[in-house]
């Protein structure tokens, strides 16, 4: 039995003689009950006749019945439908059932088996692995024109008789169709849980191009909630539309659209499902031992000027695994092609974008690091784990304000003695004044920047080269630092020595940022 009470009786004769479908009429008596709407609808309709004692005969379609009857039953085994006249040898086949002013025929036509092997035909082309899922659908905006119009048409009635609805107790026609279709798609994936927050989403669109233009007198009565934007298609969307028919006024509205709506010709037609996961993001520490990679593909006017990259190096296998569509790398600063990065490495992280596969055992990522590591001797990759979106900023938070460790080979003009460059070691807390960098500026603002080297040591070779060792705030420029950058930077190593200095070799000792957690070899 349906949950109906005697004061919904008047609601109920009003919505049927206005062309609402079943699952539509308990949507507007507030029955939240979901067993309710899983029914099928002729049987719904049947006990809707019965409880306002309309005998007339059902019209619903016999083909749909069998469809829906299926829904009720959650299982591709459900018995057959029952019929509203069983002693008739061979019951003649019934008017098709017209489309729902309300839902436009999503309730009527869409909650069924063939929708949900479309669903679960797109699932599996793709391959996805996942153990839950969220249903999402795409309603068409026109749906919030036509509840709006049914609920004013209603509404004078029901306040004659001292009842009252809300607008917002109505049941969404997106709550009551995934009501009825979880369960079967749950079936239809082999048990997959569907609930309402899942990494993974199963997403179908419905369009109704029949009744587009449903609401287009709102851009003319309510014209500031309509703007354009640069993603999308119209301005109609259902944010600006539900704006607008909170703004209208009630007799303004039924000046420019009938209550109730007029009944289409046509059901909604669903677009191609679409299966998306969200992003999983994994990180670790990388080690650069060539002097002739860069850490992102190098091209210039379309031309790659290098083999590989360290992005690429690391990201292959990784999107092999993961099945992923695409990717983001980002990392705690940048070397520069001709410097390595040694010690515990520079810390990265990679956003993947849509991936197929997204659970993996501790194992599973060590060996998914051990094949990153074979794969090349230019790069070698560690403490890499699966990491959440919040982490990833605590890379980012360390960029500007922890300190690097470098070592340097540097060259001077002049002949210089172990005497000369003792007094390095005695330097503490030296601050730059570092103008952007003639090698960067076209990717960097110009500005100057303040920068601290904390301390530097230095370690004599012969007369004309000797080994730096710098540590400094994240960001210095160590090149600019010693060869001065044609006065840009100051004070520089030309001027300490003075004398012209350059550097010929650099390597990152140290990125002191501490993330992600090392992890035990």
């Amino acid at each position: 039995m349906l949950p109906l009470k005697d004061k919904d009786k008047v609601l109920v004769q009003k919505l049927l003689t206005s062309g609402c479908c079943p699952r539509c009429v308990l949507r507007f008596c507030c029955i939240n009950v979901q067993s309710a709407y899983k029914r099928p609808p002729q049987e719904i309709l049947k006990e809707l006749k019965e409880f306002i004692g309309d005998n007339s005969t059902v019209e619903i379609s016999e083909t749909k019945t069998q469809t829906d009857a299926d829904a009720g039953q959650d299982a591709a085994e459900a018995p057959p439908p029952k019929r509203f006249k069983p002693d008739e040898a061979e019951p003649t086949r019934e008017e098709e059932s017209p489309v729902c002013v309300l839902c436009l025929g999503i309730l009527q036509e869409h909650c069924d088996q063939t929708l949900v092997l479309k669903m679960a035909e797109a699932v599996k082309a793709e391959k996805y692995e996942f153990d839950t899922l969220v249903l999402s659908v795409s309603l068409p905006a026109q749906l919030c024109v036509r509840e709006h119009s049914c609920w004013l048409h209603v509404k004078t009635e029901l306040r004659e008789k001292s009842l009252v609805l809300g607008k917002d107790d109505v049941i969404q026609v997106k709550e009551a169709f995934k009501w009825v279709m979880q369960s079967l798609v749950s079936r239809a994936l082999g048990g997959a849980a569907v609930v309402a927050r899942s990494a993974f989403e199963i997403g179908v669109e419905f369009v109704h191009p029949e009744t587009d233009k449903d609401c287009h007198f709102l851009a003319t009565t309510c014209s500031d909630c309509f703007k354009p934007t640069k993603n999308k298609e119209s301005v109609f969307t259902r944010m600006a539309v539900v704006k607008a028919l909170e703004k209208i006024s009630e007799a303004n509205f039924l000046k420019h659209y009938p209550s109730p709506p007029a009944r289409p010709s046509s059901s909604c037609e669903s677009r191609d499902v679409q299966c998306l996961h969200t992003s999983v993001f994994i990180a670790g520490r990388y080690n650069k031992f060539c002097r002739s990679l860069p850490q992102t593909p190098w091209l210039i006017a379309g031309e790659r000027r290098m083999e590989s990259s360290v992005e690429e190096l690391i990201a292959g296998p990784i999107l092999d695994t993961f099945r992923a569509t695409g990717f983001n790398f980002s990392s705690s600063g940048r070397e520069d092609v001709d410097v390595r990065t040694l010690g515990n490495g520079r810390p990265f992280a990679m956003e993947l974008i849509n991936p197929h596969k997204s659970w993996f055992s501790r194992e599973q990522i060590k060996q998914l690091q051990q094949t990153i590591n074979s794969a090349s001797d230019k790069i070698r990759v560690r403490d890499l784990q699966i990491v959440t979106r919040d982490a990833m900023g605590r890379m980012k938070e360390g960029e500007e304000e922890k300190t690097k460790t470098y070592r340097a080979l540097v060259w001077t003009e002049k002949p210089i003695q172990k005497e000369d460059i003792c007094f390095l070691n005695d330097i503490k807390e030296l601050t730059l004044d570092q103008k952007t960098p003639l090698r960067v500026l076209h990717r960097r603002a110009l500005a100057v920047r303040p920068r601290m080297i904390h301390s530097m040591s230095s370690e004599y070779r012969d007369s004309h080269h000797f080994y730096l060792a710098l540590k400094t705030q994240a960001g210095t420029y160590i090149k600019e630092f010693v060869h001065g950058d044609f006065g840009r930077t100051k004070p520089n190593m030309g001027e300490l020595l003075q004398t012209e200095a350059d550097i010929l070799e650099l390597d990152v000792e140290s990125v002191d940022v501490d993330w992600p957690p090392p992890i035990p070899e």
